[in-house]
């Protein structure tokens, strides 16, 4: 008498789906039933973190902040939105204008192009911590003495940018000025009084 053959285990379309809609466990018994085992996330060298949201602390103005950021959430966000520190502005938000400008230790940075978990350990300085209680720093001065702003909107950015210029270069020519600003749009076209202040200014360092 033949033998009857025994029917191979199979995974029906509706199982395969309702374990799939599981989630991590899903995951898992679809992994089981495929004979595979799950990967685990990545963590070597090199490899994507991946994650909901992560503790990071950094330090804004003098102050350290602790907060649980998204991956997706920029600099800009958790500094105007979290924060509360407005000066940075959003404008066209890709990196082009240069009004979220601020110094991340010290070196300029378009705050809408930069990951909130990027500037993690890191010192952020913002507009509203270039002055020493009631005394300006001198390039806010000088762009005070100088008529270096119009409307304000792009200022808070150009004063960032000047102050990151001139701890590099503490003698600018016309046109190091002129090629150091050069990621900033002032949308007055005040630039002749922007780039005078910014000689001002650097004068005023020099003497100390």
């Amino acid at each position: 008498m033949d033998s009857v053959p025994k029917k191979r285990k199979s995974v029906s379309r509706r199982a395969f789906i309702q374990s799939v809609s599981g989630g991590a466990v899903g995951a898992g018994v679809v992994s089981r039933l495929l004979g595979k085992e799950p990967r685990p996330r990545p963590t070597g060298p090199g490899e994507l973190e991946v994650f909901e949201k992560k503790r990071i602390s950094f330090t804004v103005n003098g102050r350290k902040v602790i907060l649980d950021a998204e991956p997706r959430e920029t600099l800009l966000q958790v500094l105007r939105e979290r924060l509360r520190l407005t000066g940075a502005k959003r404008v066209c938000n890709r990196g082009e204008c240069g009004g979220c400008t601020v110094l991340l230790n010290g070196r300029t940075v378009y705050a809408c192009h930069l990951l909130a978990v990027q500037a993690d350990g890191a010192d952020v300085l913002t507009v509203e911590g270039l002055a020493s209680g009631d005394k300006l720093h001198p390039v806010q001065q000088a762009f005070i003495d100088k008529d270096g702003y119009q409307c304000g909107f792009c200022t808070p950015g150009f004063l960032l940018a000047s102050v990151g210029l001139l701890a590099k270069n503490k003698q600018p020519t016309f046109d190091e000025i002129r090629a150091g600003l050069a990621g900033n749009i002032c949308r007055c076209g005040n630039y002749q009084k922007i780039y005078a202040a910014v000689g001002a200014a650097a004068e005023v360092l020099r003497r100390g």
